[in-house]
């Protein structure tokens, strides 16, 4: 499911959290399911439980999961909640074409990456986004 990767340079939590944000968005870990409890995944990654729960909290405010009381996380149904989220998202993508740009990739290359990365799969782009 996740593996951690103990020479990065990112914190645990940040692995887990991006390992798991890449499980919901490419529909590995589907609409409302229910993500392994906090210590369950603590045990199996022998990390510290405390680690996981910052993960969750994170992935929480982010809009990628949410929580029910006494029942656990699951993975949300609505991507689009989380407008600041998104609009991030956006900029982080414009900075990455624009030194992709840079660096002599071509508008060709650019397309299919772009059909390549939404072609069948959960992630939805809107009109208006392609514009």
């Amino acid at each position: 499911m996740i593996s951690l990767n103990y020479r990065d340079s990112r914190p645990i939590y940040e692995q887990i959290k991006d390992g798991l944000r890449k499980l919901i968005v490419t529909g590995a870990i589907a609409t409302d399911e229910k993500l392994p409890s906090v210590r369950v995944l603590a045990t199996q990654l022998s990390i510290n439980p405390n680690t996981i729960q910052r993960a969750y909290n994170e992935l929480e405010g982010e809009g990628y999961i949410y929580s029910v009381p006494g029942k656990g996380s699951f993975a949300t149904g609505d991507p689009d909640a989380d407008d600041s989220r998104r609009r991030d998202l956006m900029e982080k993508a414009r900075e990455l074409l624009a030194e992709l740009r840079y660096l002599g990739v071509g508008q060709g290359e650019l397309l299919s990456l772009l059909e390549e990365a939404t072609a069948g799969g959960p992630a939805r782009l809107r009109k208006e986004d392609a514009e």
